[in-house]
């Protein structure tokens, strides 16, 4: 992890000054900047390995910054949030955040949360580039999802969550299961997130998402993806 670039746009000096002095004792190299406007600047400039994004700031908030950036770029996204309500939670995750930590926060956790998001960003890509089955094909090195040979398109998220379960079909995993695999670290209280996830990529990839062909619902446990599929791998 040493030498790891990470941006930290906040519009607390405070927090920059104190983020930057901890991290960089870390290993890390730290930039910081003090508004999502400048942030994107930054990071297009810098091209940073790891985000450590404040949600309200002046100019540019947060979640219009991970808008700009999703449509550009796969960089691991950690919101630093002081919104406590779970649906704010649940709408920066689906804005593409990779994980978030709530003000004030430890150090520690925060750099906990840092090191395991950035190894799951790293972590190397399976034999296989490609797993099909039945309409269903993902492709792991173009990062590129398509039903029926029409693209489709997906979040991080929702593409994480697509190819745990085609690895494995007719596994049946849990929601927290599938939160660790997407978020690096498992969090109890926010497990019916994987819900909504699920709605939003049921209705890209399913012909009728109110009676899901691909992704089944395993009642008192979570989803799988349905085993009675044609598979191929490339």
């Amino acid at each position: 992890m040493i030498g790891k670039k990470i941006l930290v746009i906040d519009d607390e000096q405070r927090i920059r000054d104190l983020l930057s002095a901890y991290l960089s004792t870390d290993g890390f190299v730290v930039r910081t900047v003090a508004n999502g406007k400048i942030g994107i600047l930054a990071r297009d400039e810098w091209n940073p390995d790891l985000i450590l994004l404040d949600i309200m700031m002046p100019e540019v908030d947060g979640y219009a910054f991970m808008l700009d950036t999703r449509a550009k770029s796969d960089v691991p996204i950690i919101l630093l949030t002081a919104k406590i309500e779970e649906q704010d939670k649940i709408v920066g995750l689906e804005y593409g955040a990779d994980d978030y930590i709530t003000k004030p926060f430890s150090l520690r956790e925060l750099t906990a949360r840092i090191r395991t998001v950035l190894r799951r960003s790293d972590r190397s890509k399976p034999e296989a580039s490609k797993i099909i089955h039945g309409g269903v094909v993902v492709d792991r090195e173009a990062y590129l999802v398509t039903v029926d040979g029409i693209e489709v398109g997906l979040t991080r998220t929702e593409f994480d969550l697509l190819t745990a379960l085609m690895v494995e079909p007719g596994r049946a995993y849990s929601r927290l299961q599938l939160l660790d695999f997407v978020q690096g670290v498992a969090f109890e209280g926010i497990e019916r997130n994987i819900d909504g996830h699920i709605k939003n990529l049921r209705s890209k990839i399913e012909p009728d998402p109110h009676n899901p062909t691909y992704i089944q619902t395993v009642y008192g446990v979570g989803y799988r993806f349905n085993p009675n599929m044609e598979q191929g791998e490339e």
